[in-house]
């Protein structure tokens, strides 16, 4: 993790780390909750007879409602002020959190994870805010925003093992309540040491109708995707899905077309790198979370590798974003965000391809280069990848570009599961197939669109972004 240097000798050097512990601790359980669950999943579908189907909706129904409402809860920042917003967040993620653990039911846990999602989508543009309004100092500053950054990387790579440890020994629940220490912690913190930027009043109104027509297309389609696997491709319900995806979708542009403040400016897209570094952020995480999805389900159903085996089995892929977030960092603040996401994106997709000869009888050592380069590909892109969506707007934009960014990348994260799940249904092998081909098409996609639509040569101001989100906050 990169510490934060501030000046020495102030006499209150560790209250000024508390903003940034209490702030983190938070983002870390968020990401930690993408992940945690993929290790937990065959335990949670034995215990309550989940089918496949049952599985995608604990991990997507948490990624849809934190993509859904990201705008939205950006919006209520801005109104209401980036504290409140937090703090209500990391109190619905913490009670959500008990609620998933003490679920009976698949239904009851998939309805506890959509609260948890709620909680999420308020939690990350608010914590940004919150750092921005903390670390006056722009070195501090910078630091600070490297370090939040650098968590969703430990997180990510924290969870399968950490989900591993609890499944072996405490069973599945114990996965959603080690939320709640940390989770109270959390808000104890945040209540007692981050300071609170005043709210920006009612300047901008909440867009509503967009906000709900963004989430039924969101939702739409997820179910649509998800249902396919249980029901077929031509099933009404399913065709619905699709049908309510397209005109959410229509519904969705008219009105922030027409729109007097809309709350997502569509003439954002109107810049190439803009679109391209959206379209980046989808990508990875549809190619990525897809076969995080799978991955568990061979090693314990196919292998039968216990869920301490499987979180350790993953820790060659889980560890590579940690080294190779800095140094992607490093290497767009030298040369640009072009170059160091295309290697990453290269590297990635041939990582993501090299699971196709995978079969019930694989050694395990020839998984760990697949596994390696898969975690190295995305740690390398993210930062550059970031540094490129925020350097395509004017500063004044900087917030709402880090929310499509984040949007884009729960968005394909919810359609890669639903995909590969719904593939899952033929067979585990036949899942995981599915999600490396897809992948790594995607990965190469994506590095075909870095190459074509971003300008080579462009410099990263400041210093180097070190995760998924680390820029200012306006």
């Amino acid at each position: 993790m990169i510490a934060v240097v501030f000046p020495q000798n102030t006499g209150a050097m560790t209250v000024t780390r508390l903003p940034l512990f209490a702030l983190c601790l938070g983002y870390f359980l968020v990401i930690l909750d993408v992940t945690v669950v993929t290790v937990a999943a065959p335990a949670i579908g034995a215990d309550l007879r989940a089918p496949v189907t049952g599985l995608q909706w604990v991990f997507d129904g948490y990624t849809l409602t934190f993509a859904a409402l990201l705008l939205f809860c950006g919006g209520l920042n801005d109104r209401l002020g980036g504290k409140v917003v937090f703090l209500a967040g990391l109190a619905v993620f913490t009670l959500a959190s008990a609620g998933c653990g003490l679920a009976p039911s698949t239904g009851m846990l998939i309805g506890a994870r959509l609260v948890q999602g709620i909680g999420a989508a308020a939690m990350v543009p608010s914590s940004l805010a919150l750092l921005r309004h903390a670390y006056s100092d722009q070195t501090a500053r910078a630091r600070a925003f490297g370090v939040w950054g650098m968590i969703a990387g430990i997180a990510a790579g924290a969870g399968p093992v950490l989900g591993g440890v609890l499944v072996s020994t405490l069973g599945w629940r114990s996965v959603f309540v080690v939320n709640l220490p940390v989770g109270l912690l959390g808000l104890l913190l945040t209540a007692r040491f981050v300071p609170a930027p005043p709210p920006a009043g009612r300047s901008r109104r909440l867009d509503v109708p967009a906000q709900l027509t963004g989430a039924l297309c969101l939702t739409g389609l997820t179910w649509a995707l998800i249902e396919a696997g249980a029901r077929g491709w031509t099933s009404p319900v399913v065709l619905a899905g699709f049908g309510l995806f397209l005109l959410a979708l229509a519904g969705f542009l008219f009105l922030e077309a027409t729109g007097p403040e809309p709350m997502l400016p569509l003439d954002l897209f109107a810049v190439s790198s803009f679109r391209a570094s959206a379209a980046v952020g989808l990508l990875l995480n549809l190619g990525f979370y897809g076969l995080l999805f799978v991955l568990p389900l061979y090693l314990q159903q196919i292998r039968q590798f216990t869920a301490m085996m499987t979180g350790l089995a993953m820790l060659p892929m889980a560890l590579m974003p940690m080294i190779s977030s800095p140094l992607g960092g490093r290497l767009a603040a030298r040369t640009g965000p072009r170059l160091p996401m295309a290697i990453g994106l290269l590297l990635g997709g041939i990582g993501l391809l090299a699971w196709l000869p995978t079969g019930p009888g694989s050694s395990y050592w020839a998984l760990i280069a697949p596994m390696m380069l898969t975690g190295f590909g995305i740690g390398f892109t993210m930062p550059a990848a970031t540094s490129a969506i925020l350097e395509a707007v004017p500063a004044a934009r900087a917030g709402i570009a880090s929310a499509v960014f984040i949007l884009a990348r729960q968005t394909g994260s919810a359609v890669g599961v639903a995909v590969v799940g719904t593939a899952v249904t033929g067979g585990v092998l036949t899942g995981l197939r599915t999600g490396a081909l897809l992948g790594g098409l995607g990965f190469l996609t994506a590095m075909v669109i870095t190459l074509t639509a971003l300008r080579p040569g462009t410099r990263v101001s400041g210093a180097p972004v070190q995760g998924p989100v680390g820029a200012e906050q306006q």
